[in-house]
């Protein structure tokens, strides 16, 4: 897993819980798929949770109606594609495979053998799977690495106005900040002055 991480240039509201979370652009059948998928790329295991947990289906669907718009037909095509091919090969719809089978499907999606996706299934699963990368690492703002998930499970301290001498020592890990870039006033200042 790569550790660049991009984040979309236009803001999205942050859902303040798993259960408060609403969609406004996937289908409730998208949606189900669309977390099945990510709870597979970056799965809940010993070192903590993972992408379903950090909602980054939340963020995929929050960005498709925003920076990611461009995207949106893809996500319908590749959503449906990947439900025919796991019936047809299957015999059940992705969502309602058992992990084994996902992860199966997944790597058939990853090294292009899976068939029904335009323009091909590789591209489809790196879509989703750089998606997911972003929604659970990126900065909260955004809608995804709910209660700093992501952050934690990389040791990300997070975002640090100062660091002092102590903090930047080797042997100690500093105490995470669990703060979004835009909870400090002097960073959304300099993104509205950029902005004009």
């Amino acid at each position: 897993m790569g550790t660049a991480v991009a984040v979309p240039s236009t803001p999205f509201i942050q859902a303040e819980s798993a259960a408060q979370t609403t969609f406004e652009t996937l289908a409730p059948v998208e949606v189900e798929t669309l977390q099945a998928i990510v709870a597979r790329l970056i799965p809940t295991d010993a070192h903590g949770p993972g992408a379903k947990e950090a909602q980054a289906t939340h963020y995929i669907d929050q960005a498709l109606s925003n920076a990611l718009a461009a995207s949106r037909q893809l996500y319908a095509d590749g959503l449906a594609s990947l439900d025919a091919y796991a019936r047809s090969s299957r015999g059940r719809v992705f969502r309602k495979l058992q992990s084994e089978d996902q992860d199966a499907i997944l790597e058939e999606l990853e090294d292009n053998s899976a068939s029904g996706f335009t323009p091909d299934s590789s591209s489809f699963f790196e879509m989703i799977r750089s998606h997911t990368i972003e929604g659970t690492f990126s900065d909260p703002y955004y809608g995804g690495n709910a209660n700093f998930i992501g952050w934690d499970l990389i040791g990300y301290p997070g975002v640090r106005t100062l660091v002092t001498p102590r903090q930047q020592r080797i042997d100690s890990a500093p105490r995470p900040v669990h703060r979004s870039a835009y909870d400090f006033g002097r960073f959304v200042k300099e993104i509205l002055n950029r902005g004009r």
